[in-house]
């Protein structure tokens, strides 16, 4: 059949859809040279008409054709309403396995929708009048053969970035004029919902866009009509000739417009070009905070969290315990149904039916009651991402409705179901937009339109308020209360102990370490503080499920203790224990913990099934509970905290040490001393030099003229400025001293250390004068035998079980309380028994494998670009064959001395060297 024939066959024909229907997509295959449904699909398996009229129970189709993998389409009769059929085939399209084209005909028309996840939606019009051009030829061949090739290039999420990046523009100008950034932020937020509102039809007639237009040309006129509109979005009413309807919400409470130049305006105006019924709400919170927050503006280009990775967190937390009650109640439902079915006589049918729609309008009813909370909400992700996976959960439902002989019900899951607390304005703000714009688009998108009016119910579930503490009695503050609610989700903020007072103030870290004293260690992180509360929201009977972000470190130290209490009230039935995540911008590695009061049977860690999931996030050996030795005691030290530039580098040092004696008659020697950090260990060492003057008087200093000279200039400006008042006062001495340590090695003549954080658990000799940067664990020992023990697999497997994780390289952190006090070593420190072949093997091999990499990094005539790349990192890197071999050497021995009697070492299980350990603790 020739494009022109099918073209003067169908002008002329005036018949009903159902009469119509089937020979109008007959014809259509002929001219495209495609097979009918029957031809290709003899069983209708994948091609078909009426899909889904064939159900038990008497569905009423759900596409009039239906090709699996290409297009639903929907026909109705000449003039008809196509949109109502583009609606009606988004209700079904999930079960039509959601195809990539959605496609509905009045038999004049073919409107083709595209339905490609992550895109924006794009509309391909065929009328009979461009029927036989070639381009539309093309798009119909595409339908059927290649519907990829109908895929639009631009993605949602390049829309919603693009959107962000010009009221980046704006808020810019704004701020640059001086206007107060709240009030210009909620403004700009009014604007962009008016401009999601316009494109979804919820303001008639390209009513903002035509004021834009206007706004351009006559520049002096915008601001009493944006107004003019405001104030009728607000209440209803009367802007620019149309009638508007009743947005009400938080959102339009307060009109404060600011004054926008003819060039913001005009931003405006071709921002209004974009699809904003588009824009992605899982990232559309984050980007426009970042665009409108003056804080946070230089992370406008940044990363952002995905909405798949939200889904990690959302799905096991709040999906899987519902999607079980789906379970069950589809079973009953089933049961129901097959009795309905079997129902001669109609009072018996008619009560049957009702039982029917009774149980399944019940489970609609608890969707309807499900809470969620996220305590630090930001700009409203998670939340949006909950309220979408639990509509879809309902459509689920009111689908297996529909397609089983009942009335497809209306959604009743809404944004009032979900609650945040944030502290920041503009997040909470952006939170609540978010929220309904998402909901908004959820609707459209699934066939459900008619929203009523007030169109924005006011989302008071988004609270303004300090998730942690109640201060509203400055002197006895509580724990902040939080809204009863069945799951508890988020990302909390990351913030370190260390960093707390900086960001937070003494007065608030104060009050937090005295509200929530005996629960959470004070060198916690501030994200622990949130675990601890949604544990007693749980064991106070408040909350069922909880799932929280924080990072790695969790695992480990002070922050662990919060993990031991949850084990204790309840249990961790889902983590990711190390996950690269996006924060603020940056690439950061985060734990996902997942907890309850017990009752969730499965246990998930990284997406496999395990039998119980340990406080530090294994599933193996628990060695959590592994004690401090007292035997261990007493010898492991981090170095001093300089809090100032009291180190020197080798030349300034040398002019400094090599000075004449000072009035006391004394070197500047009696007050420096060789000075090294993590880098000194792992790369190569600078020979750097500090100046120490212990617990000198300020007088006593002072006689030692260049080394004081320079803490005086370089250093006293910026102590004096320090919090601590110690510091502020002794400026001259370092943050702290040290004197243990210094005490530790005063008699031995070498001692050891390692980096605090480093790929690899290095262990070096420096002499008994040198003094560790705080960032290096000392060991005060100076044998052979100890060096061997601590360098064997045994305490390297220890200690990266028992540390934290830091840093975008992900590296371990050894902390001298639970890496090297909790180990075992195969006798008391200082009770080895010196004539024991055993510890003098030890001693040997660990001996032999310091000379060769001494050797290695250090080779005769070697020339500067030759030992620049002799470093300990890049050596363990290659790790060559003399290296295993001096390990391997090193590992017999220490295994022989443990009493281990394995022949291979290397070969043992890590799990299996964790269980003799935590035996022997």
């Amino acid at each position: 059949m020739h494009p022109v024939e099918f073209q003067r066959k169908w002008i002329g024909v005036s018949l009903k859809e159902r009469s119509a229907a089937q020979e109008h997509f007959l014809d259509l295959c002929r001219v495209l040279g495609e097979p009918t449904p029957a031809g290709a699909d003899p069983d209708g398996r994948f091609y078909c008409f009426e899909k889904g009229a064939s159900k038990a129970g008497g569905g009423d189709g759900w596409a009039d054709v239906w090709y699996d993998g290409h297009f639903g389409w929907e026909y109705k009769g000449k003039h008809a309403n196509l949109d109502a059929a583009y609606l009606q085939l988004l209700r079904y399209k999930d079960d039509l396995n959601n195809p990539p084209l959605l496609i509905v005909s009045d038999l004049n028309r073919i409107l083709i929708h595209t339905n490609f996840t992550g895109t924006v939606k794009k509309i391909h019009e065929i009328d009979l009048a461009t029927f036989a051009a070639p381009a539309s030829q093309r798009i119909l061949h595409a339908v059927f053969d290649d519907p990829e090739a109908l895929k639009p290039a631009t993605t949602i999420t390049s829309v919603t970035e693009e959107a962000a990046r010009r009221f980046g523009q704006i808020a810019l100008g704004l701020d640059a004029r001086g206007v107060e950034p709240l009030r210009a932020a909620h403004f700009l937020v009014q604007l962009l919902f008016c401009l999601f509102a316009e494109d979804v039809g919820l303001l008639p007639h390209k009513v903002f866009s035509k004021l834009l237009d206007l706004g351009v040309q006559r520049p002096e006129l915008f601001h009493a009509q944006v107004v003019e509109l405001l104030d009728a979005m607000r209440d209803g009413g009367v802007a620019g000739y149309e009638v508007i309807p009743h947005f009400n919400g938080g959102l339009f409470v307060r009109i404060d417009a600011p004054e926008l130049t003819v060039d913001e305006i005009g931003i405006l105006r071709d921002a209004a070009a974009l699809d904003w019924s588009q824009i992605e709400p899982s990232i559309f919170g984050t980007l426009f905070e970042r665009s409108l927050d003056p804080a946070k503006r230089a992370q406008l280009g940044a990363h952002y969290t995905s909405r798949t990775d939200i889904e990690r967190v959302v799905d096991p937390v709040v999906m899987t315990p519902l999607r079980r009650r789906w379970d069950e109640v589809r079973a009953e439902a089933e049961r129901r149904k097959a009795l309905w079915d079997e129902a001669t006589d109609r009072s018996t049918r008619t009560r049957r039916g009702r039982e029917l729609s009774e149980c399944l309008g019940n489970f609609q009813a608890e969707l309807a009651h499900v809470r969620i909370l996220d305590p630090a909400c930001g700009s409203g992700n998670f939340l949006y991402v909950a309220l979408s996976r639990l509509l879809d959960l309902e459509k689920e439902a009111l689908t297996w409705f529909a397609t089983n002989g009942l009335t497809m019900g209306f959604p009743q899951v809404g944004p009032g179901q979900v609650m945040g607390l944030e502290v920041n304005e503009y997040a909470r703000e952006l939170a609540q937009v978010a929220i309904w714009i998402g909901y908004l688009q959820w609707m459209r998108a699934n066939g459900f339109g008619g929203i009523s009016e007030p169109v924005l119910a006011s989302l008071e579930t988004i609270r303004l308020q300090d998730a942690l503490l109640d201060r509203t009695d400055p002197d006895h503050p509580k724990e902040a209360t939080w809204p009863t609610a069945d799951y508890i989700i988020g990302n909390p903020p990351f913030l370190g102990s260390k960093r707390m007072r900086t960001e937070l103030g003494d007065q608030y870290v104060d009050d937090l370490f005295t509200v929530y004293d005996g629960k959470v260690p004070r060198e916690a992180d501030l994200c622990c503080y949130f675990f601890e509360q949604a544990r007693e929201e749980i064991t106070d009977g408040r909350a069922k499920r909880t799932g929280l972000l924080a990072t790695n470190s969790i695992r480990g130290g002070a922050n662990r203790e919060v993990l031991k209490r949850i084990k204790e009230s309840g249990d961790i039935y889902m983590a990711w224990d190390d996950e690269p995540w996006i924060l603020e911008g940056a690439a950061v590695r985060i734990s996902i913990v997942g907890f309850d009061d017990g009752t969730e049977q499965a246990r998930l860690l990284d997406g496999q099934a395990v039998a119980s999931i340990n406080s530090d996030l294994t599933s193996a050996t628990d060695i959590t509970g592994a004690r401090r030795l007292g035997e261990n005691a007493g010898l492991a030290y981090q170095g001093p905290v300089k809090v100032g530039a009291f180190d020197l580098d080798a030349a300034s040092a040398h002019l400094m040490l090599s000075a004449p004696l000072n009035p006391n008659g004394r070197p500047n020697g009696d007050v420096m001393r060789p000075w090294l950090n993590g880098m000194d260990i792992v790369r190569r060492p600078r020979h750097m030099w500090i100046i120490d003057f212990d617990s000198l008087s300020l007088e006593e200093a002072s006689l030692y003229e260049e080394p004081f000279e320079y803490v005086n200039r370089y250093i006293r400006p910026e102590r004096e400025k320090n919090r601590d008042r110690q510091r502020r006062t002794f400026w001259w001495r370092l943050g702290r001293s040290g004197d243990e340590l210094k005490a530790a090695v005063a008699p031995l003549c070498r001692f050891m250390v390692t980096p605090r954080v480093a790929t690899y658990r290095l262990f070096v000799w420096v002499s008994a004068e040198t003094l560790p940067d705080s960032a290096v664990v000392a060991l005060a020992r100076d044998n052979d035998y100890f060096f061997g023990v601590l360098h064997s697999r045994a305490h390297e497997v220890w200690s990266l079980r028992m540390g934290t994780w830091l840093g975008k390289g992900n590296d371990p952190r050894y902390t001298p309380t639970t890496c090297f006090e909790t180990f075992p070593l195969p006798w008391a420190p200082g009770t080895e028994p010196a004539d024991d072949p055993r510890v003098a093997a030890i001693a040997q091999a660990a001996k032999r494998l310091d000379e060769l990499r001494r050797n290695w990094l250090n080779p005769p005539d070697a020339t500067d670009d030759v030992l620049k790349k002799r470093t300990l990192t890049n050596l363990y890197n290659a790790r060559p064959a003399w290296l295993a071999n001096a390990h391997a050497a090193l590992d017999r021995a220490v295994w022989d001395a443990y009493g281990w009697e394995d022949a291979d070492p290397a070969a043992v299980p890590e799990d299996e060297i964790l269980g003799r350990l935590l035996a022997l603790n």
